[in-house]
């Protein structure tokens, strides 16, 4: 029987730019999942929104989760026996889309929809994009993983949350905009919400783009963080792939000596 206490993980942040045409970005996103799992990684993470970068139409690009999009994604994460994490964009309802995040790989189909939505910084994220309700965790290899994405990065509340809910590693897929003091809020939230949660927290933005207007199109940075809110490795701002290993052993010593969950 494993010992959840000390399981390990072997995982990647796939920092990619993507462009507004799906075909292209899920070429590129395929080819980024490849190299990280050649090199050993057995969870990528993708940015959010690697199927279309902001500032597309989002609503004629958006595909259900059985789409041309999710499906190109599975069936790497099945051929190469990883699972991966990417942001895409999904049809709501009311005419708007959903920001999602897909989740697959063997034994593992999830997604979440994003509850915190960017209007800020001159953003209106609610225009086009509804929003998600619900928290979302997943077991994987003895960890339990929980889902957030970019902007979720500033509401403290859904990272203890999902620490409560026993989440040991919180991946954040991120399209973060750039600007002055981003940077310097990037690093810190990443860190201050792995502190919340007392779990890692493993956060892929998309490579540096000038800004384009108010659009979010990533500023690097992808970081994997400690439970004690160390930053334990990050990019620069270009495309790049992070690659490390998360240990469940340091969630459960942070827990028991810091009980504030």
């Amino acid at each position: 029987m494993s010992d959840r206490s000390t399981a390990r993980l072997r995982v990647a942040a796939a920092q990619v730019s993507a462009g507004p045409d799906p075909v292209a970005n899920l070429a590129g996103a395929v080819e980024a999942v490849r190299r990280a799992a050649a090199d050993g990684a057995s969870l990528v993470v993708l940015p959010e929104a690697v199927m279309a970068c902001f500032g597309t139409d989002l609503a004629s690009v958006a595909e259900p989760l059985d789409g041309p999009f999710a499906t190109g994604l599975r069936k790497v994460a099945a051929d190469l026996g990883v699972v991966v994490v990417a942001g895409l964009f999904e049809p709501a309802e009311d005419g708007r889309v959903h920001n999602t995040l897909l989740v697959t790989g063997p034994g593992v189909e999830t997604s979440y929809r994003k509850i915190h939505l960017y209007d800020a910084f001159g953003s209106h994220e609610s225009d086009t994009v509804a929003p998600g309700k619900e928290l979302v965790t997943f077991g994987y290899r003895d960890l339990t993983i929980g889902l957030a994405t970019c902007y979720d990065l500033r509401f403290a509340d859904q990272f203890t949350a999902l620490g409560r809910l026993g989440a040991e590693l919180i991946v954040v897929p991120a399209s973060w905009g750039a600007g002055p003091g981003k940077e310097e809020q990037w690093d810190l939230l990443t860190r201050a919400r792995a502190a919340d949660a007392q779990a890692w927290v493993l956060a892929c933005d998309q490579a540096y783009v000038p800004p384009v207007g108010t659009d979010p199109l990533g500023i690097g940075r992808s970081s994997l963080t400690t439970p004690l809110g160390q930053t334990a490795a990050r990019l620069g701002a270009g495309a790049d792939i992070l690659q490390a290993t998360v240990d469940t052993a340091v969630v459960a010593t942070v827990r028991s000596r810091v009980p504030i969950l």
